[in-house]
């Protein structure tokens, strides 16, 4: 059957379908990116070598990826996915992400000159 002569509410239903989809891959994406940043971070800054001037770095890179990680958590329950174990497995999302996930990234302050 074409989508032309399905009821209006069934092609309704697979536009949200495919939305919610598409969502779920761009959350997918953007997690991917976060815990990149961070890994790459960690790789040029050894952690008991990193200065104290670079923690705030590492620090807003670790809440992004908190941040990340909820919107992905987000749209995958809203979709009906409700065990986020898988995530963390996959995307080996390290523990101090997860405690931070939900936090919103403060954003920066503007410097006065």
């Amino acid at each position: 059957m074409s989508r032309d002569r399905l009821p209006p509410v069934d092609v309704l239903h697979y536009e949200i379908v495919q939305e919610q989809a598409s969502a779920l891959g761009r959350m997918g994406r953007t997690l991917e990116r976060a815990l990149a940043r961070l890994r790459e971070f960690d790789a040029a800054h050894v952690r008991e070598e990193t200065p104290a001037s670079a923690q705030p770095a590492r620090s807003k890179l670790v809440t992004e990826a908190g941040h990340a990680l909820w919107m992905f958590v987000v749209q995958r329950e809203a979709t009906g996915l409700r065990d986020s174990r898988h995530i963390m497995r996959t995307y080996n999302v390290p523990g101090e992400v997860q405690r931070c996930m939900g936090l919103v990234p403060t954003p920066s302050k503007p410097t006065s000159t």
